[in-house]
């Protein structure tokens, strides 16, 4: 099996969430049947929501692509990385290394589109730092899908620091319920969890939509990249 790189800490939770899912994916009967994994739990990469929302602190860019650097020279054949905002500097993550990264957005979007039928619109959960950067936006564009995000973005910020600094609570579920109500009110049938965070609450979403995680997106592709045989690729984004 082919090793995978983890650009981790962002939050640590959500990273040791995606271990778990990988884990429990995996058809094993033994330790060497699971897939060999190379995590970089860096919890000091600077804040994505501080960098991209008040334009204040340090930029994370430099710090993401110096991970990718360390993972590729562990041994990794391919980077994964379990934050949807940090996306946002996957550019220069993939112009630093040579093996290829897992693209969590562009899998997120492609599956919204299996699940549409002709033009439509998916919802975004996700950290207001997403709409801000049109994280989702050209993704879609280019699969004949609008994206729209949650109004209530002081709400969905307060729910995301919550889940970072105390966990679960009940009020970061009744903020995540309201947002996918709200945007099942406005058309968005079809949902996307697109804030790890919120991936440990991602059952807390309303009962009518049709809505899917971003990070079981990228832990399919991570089973599917490690279970493949090399095709010499250096820096596909798949």
């Amino acid at each position: 099996m082919r090793r995978v790189g983890i650009l981790g800490g962002m939050g640590p939770q959500a990273t040791v969430l995606l271990m778990q899912k990988i884990i429990a994916a995996t058809p094993a009967h033994d330790d060497a049947d699971h897939i060999p994994l190379i995590v970089d739990q860096n919890t000091q990469v600077p804040s994505r929501l501080q960098w991209l929302l008040e334009g204040a602190g340090d930029d994370p860019g430099p710090v993401l692509a110096a991970m990718g650097l360390r993972l590729q020279a562990a041994g990794a054949e391919a980077l994964a990385m379990p934050c949807n905002t940090a996306h946002h500097f996957a550019a220069q993550i993939i112009s630093a290394v040579r093996v290829p990264m897992l693209e969590m957005i562009a899998l997120s979007v492609a599956h919204a589109r299996q699940l549409i039928s002709g033009p439509g619109t998916v919802g975004i959960l996700a950290s207001p730092a997403v709409r801000r950067v049109g994280l989702f936006d050209a993704a879609c564009k280019n699969h004949g899908l609008s994206a729209i995000y949650a109004d209530d973005e002081p709400a969905m910020l307060a729910a995301i620091r919550s889940l970072k600094s105390v966990g679960a609570t009940d009020a970061a579920k009744t903020t995540l319920i309201a947002a996918s109500e709200d945007l099942l009110v406005r058309g968005a049938t079809v949902q996307m969890i697109a804030c790890t965070e919120f991936s440990l609450i991602s059952d807390a979403v309303a009962p009518k939509a049709i809505v899917f995680d971003t990070l079981d997106r990228l832990v399919d592709a991570i089973i599917a990249f490690a279970c493949s045989q090399s095709a010499g690729q250096k820096k596909a984004v798949f």
